[in-house]
């Protein structure tokens, strides 16, 4: 839609559950834009979570950044009083450093690159800082969560669309509770995600999949990891894709990166398949521009048709029950779970995640010392048959015995 963010201030958008008198764009609203905009205020109001989820997903979504200050947080559940852990009152600023935060300033550097357009030194400067302590508080208060790099991506259009003191509670539920499997110790669950790339684009297309097959899905770990918004460059199609992400569940995330992979088909043919290299390059940049509405359509076609628990060679079988991909795995899960839920599962994953570690471990350990072991057990048993032989009158007698062994065990005739 191209709206600037934060066009739609407050003080133009009237009382929480109204929407505003005035346009948020620069332009009225179209007559079926208003009568959106009024079913998505009565769905918050009432708190019919599935007719504000269909909102989101249909053409439009939440139409405007007033109207996402209140759906947004009704999504992720941040009604429930629950967004912080410890003493509420405490000042984040007053609790001990994150392990992360030297990184988080690295980032934050870098953000605000494509969107809001003409700000002046100052105002970046200013937003900067404002995203550096929106980070470092929600780390602060939930520690066990780790850093990662295009995280700041996900929370600058947080900040933009929700503002500061808004965006610290639904950032926590979406931290613990939408994306808890990138925030863990390690980017295996991560990773795991992506192994259910190739099963859904090979249910749609089983001729496409195998042309991919020698390139692995980490292509789409950028787009997947920040819901989009690090490849994304415009304001208006992030704000309307996080509509589409926050309202549906987890997985729908890499079904959306499928669907985009499968409507690049004619592209990807003209590439050999011996050149994996190659797909890689151009499967991990979007194409540019994308039709959001369009893809949103097309994902949910996909998604119905061909579920995580039908999907082939058994993926959603290997996925973790503690992962979000299956703990949001119907709608509205999110909207009813609370952070404490969201740390239980954290802790269950990372506990998880441990033991695999360790027996993986484990398992190099004995392979790094197997053939020495080999070697060892080897020379010793050469030694014994050796002493034998000499002992028990050499090597004749001891074939003899053998063969002998061997004639009764096969024939049962003693000789």
């Amino acid at each position: 839609m191209g709206q600037e963010p934060g066009a739609d201030s407050e003080a133009n958008f009237g009382s929480p559950n109204e929407p505003s008198k005035t346009p948020w764009q620069g332009d009225p609203l179209q007559e079926v834009q208003a009568r959106k905009v009024a079913s998505i205020l009565d769905s918050c109001n009432t708190g019919h979570l599935e007719s504000l989820i269909g909102l989101a997903t249909s053409e439009y979504g939440f139409v405007e950044d007033g109207v996402r200050r209140i759906a947004w947080p009704t999504l992720l559940g941040c009604n429930k009083g629950d967004s912080y852990h410890g003493d509420i009152c405490q000042d984040w600023r007053e609790m001990p450093r994150h392990k992360d935060e030297d990184q988080v300033k690295l980032d934050v550097n870098r953000s605000f690159i494509y969107y809001p357009e003409n700000m002046s030194e100052k105002e970046l400067e200013r937003r900067k800082g404002e995203l550096s302590d929106l980070i470092t508080e929600v780390l602060r208060r939930h520690p066990m969560l780790c850093y990662f790099q295009g995280y700041h991506d996900i929370v600058q259009v947080f900040l933009l669309v929700l503002g500061v003191k808004h965006s610290v509670p639904a950032v926590a539920h979406l931290s613990l509770l939408k994306i808890r499997d990138f925030m863990l110790p390690s980017l295996r669950p991560a990773l795991s995600h992506l192994r259910l790339l190739p099963s859904i684009i090979y249910a749609v297309d089983p001729g496409l999949c195998k042309h991919l097959s020698a390139t692995e899905p980490f292509f789409a770990l950028a787009a997947t990891l920040t819901l989009y918004a690090h490849d994304i460059q415009e304001y208006g199609d992030i704000a309307r894709l996080f509509d589409f992400l926050l309202a549906r569940e987890s997985v729908v995330s890499i079904y959306l990166f499928a669907v985009i992979v499968l409507q690049r088909k004619e592209e990807l043919l003209e590439i050999p398949d011996d050149e994996p290299e190659m797909l890689h390059s151009i499967l991990s940049k979007l194409p540019k521009p994308l039709d959001i509405e369009a893809l949103i359509s097309k994902t949910m076609d996909v998604y119905t048709y061909h579920p995580p628990e039908k999907l082939p060679f058994r993926v959603w079988h290997q996925i973790s029950s503690y992962s979000v991909l299956k703990t949001t795995r119907h709608q509205a899960q999110a909207a009813s779970q609370t952070l404490a839920d969201g740390a239980f599962y954290f802790k269950g994953q990372a506990a998880a995640l441990q033991r695999t570690e360790l027996r993986e471990e484990a398992l190099k350990t004995i392979q790094k010392y197997r053939k020495p072991a080999r070697a060892l057990g080897l020379a010793l048993c050469v030694g014994v048959l050796s002493w034998w032989i000499k002992r028990n009158g050499g090597i004749y007698s001891f074939l003899g015995t053998a063969l002998s062994r061997i004639w009764r065990g096969g024939t049962g005739i003693d000789v």
